[in-house]
C-alpha cells in the first residue's frame, strides 16, 4: 500500500504543497525528507536518480517523467553521440520512481507516495528495457534530424520512442535552441526527454505492488 502525505510530512509542509503552483514542489520536499540537497548536479544520489511522477490511486501513472533538458547537448544528440556516453544515459541506468498520488478532490494530507520501484539497468534483469531506451534514443536522434530538415518550419518536433520522447519544455523568457550542426536555430523554446506514459504502466505490469 502507499503512506499518506500527514504520516511523512508536517504540517507547514503540507501547507506549502497546498499553496504552491510548482508542480514539482513534493518531490523537493521529498527529496528533503531523505536528506538530498535541491540542487542542479546531474544525479540526485552519487549512483542514481530520484523520480517522482504525479499517478492515480491505483499507481497508474497520470503525466509523463521529465528527464533532462536537450539545449546543452542539441549537437551530441544530432550526431547520434553514443548513447553510453549520454546524459539520458547517466540520467537513466539508476533509478528509484515513485508514483505520487494527488488529487483536488482528496485533502493534502491523504495523498500518498505509493510503492517506488527501482530500476538498475546494469542488471540482467532489465538488459532488455535497458536496450529498449537505448533503441528510444536512436529513433529520436534520427526523428530530430528528420524534422530539421524536412518540417515546414525547419524545427525540432515531439518525437517518440518506445518509452522515451523529446518535446518542448520551457517558459518564459524561451531559450531557443542553435545548432552548430545546421548553423542555424532549430527550435523556438528548449525541449527535453521525458519517460512516456507506457514506461511506468510497463514497470506496474511486471511489479508485484500494482496495482494498489
Amino acid at each position: 500500500m502507499g503512506k499518506e502525505f500527514r504520516f511523512i510530512f508536517t504540517q507547514n509542509e503540507l501547507l506549502t504543497i497546498k499553496k504552491s503552483q510548482n508542480k514539482g514542489i513534493v518531490g523537493q520536499l521529498l527529496e528533503r525528507s531523505i536528506g538530498l540537497p535541491n540542487s542542479s548536479r546531474t544525479l540526485d544520489f552519487s549512483d542514481g536518480e530520484l523520480k517522482s511522477n504525479q499517478s492515480k490511486r491505483d499507481g497508474s501513472p497520470a503525466e509523463t517523467i521529465f528527464i533532462t533538458q536537450i539545449l546543452s547537448q542539441i549537437d551530441h544528440i544530432l550526431a547520434k553521440q553514443p548513447f553510453s556516453q549520454t546524459s539520458l544515459s547517466k540520467k537513466t541506468r539508476n533509478m528509484l520512481l515513485v508514483p505520487i498520488y494527488k488529487s483536488k478532490s482528496v485533502p493534502v494530507g491523504k495523498w500518498m507516495l505509493l510503492p517506488p520501484i527501482h530500476v538498475d539497468l546494469n542488471k540482467p534483469k532489465w538488459s532488455q528495457l535497458a536496450a529498449d531506451i537505448g533503441g528510444d534514443y536512436l529513433d529520436i536522434c534520427n526523428g530530430l534530424n528528420h524534422h530539421v530538415v524536412s518540417s515546414s518550419d525547419g524545427f525540432i518536433h515531439t518525437t517518440n520512442g518506445k518509452y522515451v520522447q523529446v518535446r518542448s519544455k520551457d517558459s518564459k523568457p524561451y531559450s531557443p535552441i542553435y545548432s552548430k550542426k545546421y548553423q542555424r536555430y532549430i527550435s523556438n523554446k528548449n525541449h527535453a526527454f521525458y519517460f512516456q506514459k507506457s514506461f511506468m504502466k510497463y514497470l506496474q505490469q511486471i511489479s508485484p505492488d500494482y496495482p494498489v
